[in-house]
């Protein structure tokens, strides 16, 4: 009878709870269990016991309740003292023999870990959650939630879990004044108009999630910070988000500026061997920590793009780190140092200069210098977070320091959130890199956590700049890339694929072809982004000058920011050799620098990073560099075009709202991946002289340019970068309205009718579509895209489905535009609708 109840209360709560999705719980939607799992979950008690009342231990129990409310439609009570029946118990192992006598604490436990563990206890049924400290309680709390939400088995638990690695941070890009650096995803959840904001009830949500995975740490402001977060006036509004963090286990962090001391400090130096300067740093690490007592440290950059650093005075790295290090020593705190340290200046002209050098030059021969609450906080790769790079050497290179790895959730070399691009893929192959220091197996994974030299600190962070977007990252999907962030950051032996399956059940639910669907598309994602964006290593072909989105590949070359792919008539790549390129190869340990010194052994996918060859060289799969170019962009591009056919396929099986938001992202990407295609493989087809064998790349049947249509108001203009815009025109409108027109020369039948414009970010320009006077199609270009201009990242498409033509008919593009959105036009592609 019991169990039937349960059942009719599920049923009852469960489509009320599906129709009103927003994202904002992402992961933690806690959706009620299916009816066939109901039995799974029928001797979990409904007495909840805590040895402990720290705001920690609370915010356990009071989760804990949340969650089996919501998933089981059952409400748990919470006991004062504990007594003889069936019991959830939420105890430290140091309070176990107190309270489940018998049961020891792990011997490998460290700070973090917990048990979860059914007993049989004078005929009760007893479910335990001990933590090493009141976090691992905390986490053991939400790996029993989590395990509820996947629909697992509970009763026969004996489930021992350790973080891998103490740290395990992220890190937000937020400035004071409530925008975000490499933020996708609306303004800063922490600041607004140069303070922190009234409200920081997404700051305290925000905390809860990352908890939920075992993120214990969060650097709340960018690391080119604003020398006022360290002002007495402002510290007490940084203990605030501390306040709000805090009952989540989530340790607060802070980015600084190395010249505080002068900035903001009233010094008239701040060269880390003056005694005034130490003694201010000292000073002003107690005053912080009197206000946030449990300030997990600070982070620096340093002598990077244009902040200032110990270089002004012909200081080393160490010697910054250390003056830092020691006044944050006595509260216990880390200093994060990073190691993204190179010259933006450099001279390209000079095939020896090498910005994947700059890590290593740099940090390398300091190696034992730093001292042990030192952390170098070091890429994953060596340029800049590229849709594909080595493993930086620096990684492998440190044997008596500190270190952790920096990734990043935030997309800004892939897609920026407007793509779909799961990453932890990408991550998986860097943490289980094997860099072979010192002559033996030895793992990313295992270098940044400490393991390999037993170093006391290290680990992951991970750059996230979630926002005000009621979703946090701006794309539902992406937040697959934070949740995959803590769950590897807790342990990197686990997969991809198992976290993308955890992640879609957890967010979008149990339906089989939901599921299926989600995670087929998040692991072809990366791979497909790869193919029509950065080939072979060459980096991502972005704008790297501006908004790092859109292609625009001349723009790595010839300047002094080092994303250099050196292609001209002769050949393409960097050559990076010993032998006679910059050296970088020899970075590596010898096992590695032999797997990418010799031409022929070199894996195809970083050929052109560590080599300079022919267009005509040929790759292990058989065909020459410049025929792969065009052919993993078309192929790339037509994978893009299948993803939002294939979401259709789950309407109906989850919230309409989540639906048509990822569709709309999945449309835009389609379209995008097209300007990709056609960007890279122009430019390429120009640079090389070297036509595609398949006779594709310069020619599009069913294109129909904006230029050769009859024009009344637009006026035909050069789009820069020129390989932006088909053949590198478009037309654009300076009158109240303009239009553009055609005759429909095909055969009659049913088409798509794709239109690509410019949705520039300074107006919000109207367009109509007409056949024969009869309008088909209306839009806005309403989006916010990276651009005022027309080009790379503004281009955009709309497609109008299954229009019925006829030979002759007048298709008419109306368009107004407004402020200094020009209406731009650049084609119209026509196509056989395919049968619905």
């Amino acid at each position: 009878m019991i169990r039937a109840a349960h059942s009719i209360a599920l049923l009852a709560i469960w489509p009320a709870i599906a129709l009103s999705e927003t994202g904002y719980d992402a992961w933690l939607r806690y959706a009620p269990v299916t009816p066939s799992a109901v039995q799974l979950y029928t001797r979990l008690p409904a007495a909840v016991f805590a040895s402990g009342a720290s705001p920690v231990f609370q915010a356990a129990q009071q989760e804990l309740v949340r969650g089996v409310r919501v998933m089981l439609g059952k409400t748990l009570h919470i006991e004062s003292r504990l007594s003889s029946r069936d019991a959830i118990i939420l105890a430290t192992f140091d309070a176990l023999p107190g309270v489940v006598p018998g049961v020891s604490r792990p011997p490998s436990a460290v700070g973090g870990s917990y048990l979860l563990k059914t007993l049989a206890r004078n005929g009760h049924f007893i479910l335990l959650i001990a933590g090493a400290d009141d976090r691992g309680v905390l986490y053991g709390m939400f790996a029993l939630l989590r395990r509820m939400a996947l629909e697992r088995d509970i009763e026969n638990l004996d489930e021992f879990a350790s973080p891998y690695a103490p740290v395990r941070w992220t890190n937000e890009w937020d400035n004071l004044d409530g925008s975000i650096e490499r933020g996708y995803a609306g303004r800063s959840i922490f600041f607004e108009n140069g303070h922190v904001v009234a409200d920081l009830t997404r700051a305290r949500d925000y905390a809860r999630l990352l908890a939920s995975i075992g993120v214990n740490g969060c650097t709340v402001n960018s690391v080119n910070t604003d020398p006022r977060t360290l002002t007495s006036a402002f510290i007490p509004e940084l203990a605030r988000i501390a306040e709000v963090f805090r009952p989540w286990g989530v340790r607060m962090s802070i980015a600084i500026d190395f010249s505080s001391p002068k900035s903001a400090g009233g010094l008239d130096t701040f060269d880390p061997l003056d005694p005034r300067v130490a003694g201010w740093w000292k000073q002003k690490a107690d005053e912080v920590y009197r206000a946030i007592p449990d300030l997990a440290g600070f982070v620096l950059k340093a002598d990077s793009e244009g902040r200032l650093g110990p270089s002004a005075y012909g200081r080393t790295h160490a010697d910054a780190a250390n003056l830092i290090a020691r006044a944050l020593k006595p509260h216990g705190g880390l200093l994060f140092y990073r190691a993204f340290v190179y010259d933006h200046h450099m001279d390209w002209r000079n095939p020896k200069n090498d910005r994947a050098r700059a890590a290593y030059d740099n940090f390398h021969p300091l190696d034992g210098q730093f001292d042990d609450n030192v952390v170098l906080q070091i890429k994953h790769g060596p340029i800049d977070f590229q849709v594909r790079e080595p493993v930086s050497p620096l990684l492998g290179a440190l044997v008596r320091t500190n270190e952790a790895v920096e990734l990043q959730i935030t997309q800004e070399y892939t897609g920026q959130q407007r793509h779909l691009c799961y990453l932890v893929p990408m991550w998986k192959q860097a943490l289980d890199f094997d860099l072979h220091a010192s002559g033996r197996v030895t793992y990313v994974k295992d270098l940044v956590s400490g393991r390999t030299f037993q170093r006391p600190a290290g680990g992951f962070v991970g750059v996230a700049n979630v926002g005000l977007d009621t979703n946090w990252l701006g794309h539902d999907l992406a937040m697959a890339n934070l949740y995959g962030f803590g769950r590897l950051a807790w342990d990197p032996n686990l997969s991809a694929q198992e976290i993308a399956d955890a992640w879609t059940r957890q967010t979008f639910g149990q339906d089989a072809l939901v599921v299926e669907t989600i995670v087929s598309l998040l692991m072809e994602s990366w791979p497909v982004y790869e193919a029509y964006t950065g080939p072979l290593g060459a980096g991502t072909l972005t704008d790297i000058i501006q908004a790092h989105y859109g292609p625009g590949i001349e723009s790595s070359e010839r300047n002094g920011w080092g994303q250099w792919h050196r292609a001209g008539a002769d050949g393409i790549g960097m050559d990076r050799t010993v032998a006679t390129g910059t050296g970088f190869i020899g970075q590596y340990w010898p096992f590695v620098a032999r797997m990418y010194e010799p031409l022929a052994d070199c894996p195809d996918e970083l050929l052109l990073f560590m080599h300079h060859v022919p267009w005509t060289y040929v790759l292990h799969s058989g065909k020459t560099v410049i025929q792969h170019i065009y052919d993993s962009h078309y192929d790339g591009a037509a994978r893009a075009q299948t993803y939002a056919d294939r979401w259709r396929q789950v309407r109906g099986r989850i919230d309409e709202p989540r639906y048509q938001a990822v569709l709309a992202k999945l449309e835009y990407q389609a379209g995008h991946a097209i300007v990709w295609r056609d960007a890279v493989c122009d430019w390429f087809l120009r640079t090389s002289g070297i036509p595609d064998a398949r006779g594709r790349v310069g020619h599009h049947p069913g294109r129909i340019e904006a230029e050769s249509m009859s024009l009344d108001g637009y006026a035909v203009e050069t789009v820069t970068p020129w390989e932006t815009a088909s053949g590198g025109k478009a037309i654009g409108c300076l009158q109240p309205s303009c239009s553009a027109s055609f005759r429909f020369e095909g055969n009659s039948g049913l088409y798509d009718l794709a239109v690509q414009y410019f949705d520039e970010h300074d107006g919000v320009a109207d367009y109509t579509m007409t056949v024969n006077g009869r309008i088909v199609f209306e839009w806005q270009a309403n989006d916010t895209l990276p651009s005022d201009q027309p080009n790379g990242h503004t281009s955009t498409r709309k497609t109008a489905r299954g229009i019925s033509l006829r030979t002759g008919d007048e298709v008419r593009i109306e368009a107004r535009p407004d402020r200094k959105d020009h209406a731009d036009l650049d084609y119209i592609e026509i196509t056989p609708a395919p049968a619905r």
